[in-house]
């Protein structure tokens, strides 16, 4: 977490009850700051993780503030080789997720484009589904009744023909 008070800001994390706490100007650059801080909680949860519950007087792990000062050396210059270093390390790391999640999206691009060439695609062979289930439906109707028409036809011919010629 994170407060910012005028010109400075407080970086804190809590680690297995403990607070960690660091003060730095507002252009520091705040991955540093949480580093700095994972590192002493790291040192401490290993060197003193056990003893935090039974402390009984205040200070009682005094020593450890010769390791927080030989940290904080490292720390105070941004521009150190090795703070470079781990700002490059996130920074290629923010790269390659950022890569990673464009190649997504273009990914689901090329899937959306290809749902709407089958989209369309199911769209025009279904039409033509319906114009042959029409045509399939117009023929067996003539298979069905044509036949019977033609018999009709023909009975009626022959009545006439009869009708005309044998009266």
């Amino acid at each position: 977490m994170t407060v910012e008070s005028g010109k400075y800001v407080f970086h804190y994390i809590l680690e297995s009850g403990v607070a960690f706490l660091t003060l730095a100007e507002r252009g520091y650059p705040k991955k540093l700051a949480f580093q700095y801080l994972e590192e002493l909680a790291g040192e401490f949860g290993r060197l003193y993780g056990s003893q935090v519950d039974s402390v009984q007087r205040p200070y009682a792990f005094i020593k450890f503030d010769t390791f927080i000062q030989k940290t904080k050396k490292l720390y105070m210059d941004t521009r150190t080789q090795r703070n470079l270093a781990m700002l490059n390390q996130d920074l290629s790391e923010v790269h390659s997720i950022m890569t990673r999640n464009i190649q997504e999206v273009l990914g689901q691009g090329e899937k959306l484009d290809n749902m709407t060439k089958l989209s369309s695609t199911l769209a025009a062979e279904s039409k033509q589904y319906a114009s042959k289930a029409k045509d399939l439906h117009r023929q067996a109707l003539m298979r069905k009744y044509v036949p019977l028409a033609v018999i009709v036809v023909v009975v009626l011919l022959v009545l006439w023909l009869r009708a005309k010629f044998y009266s």
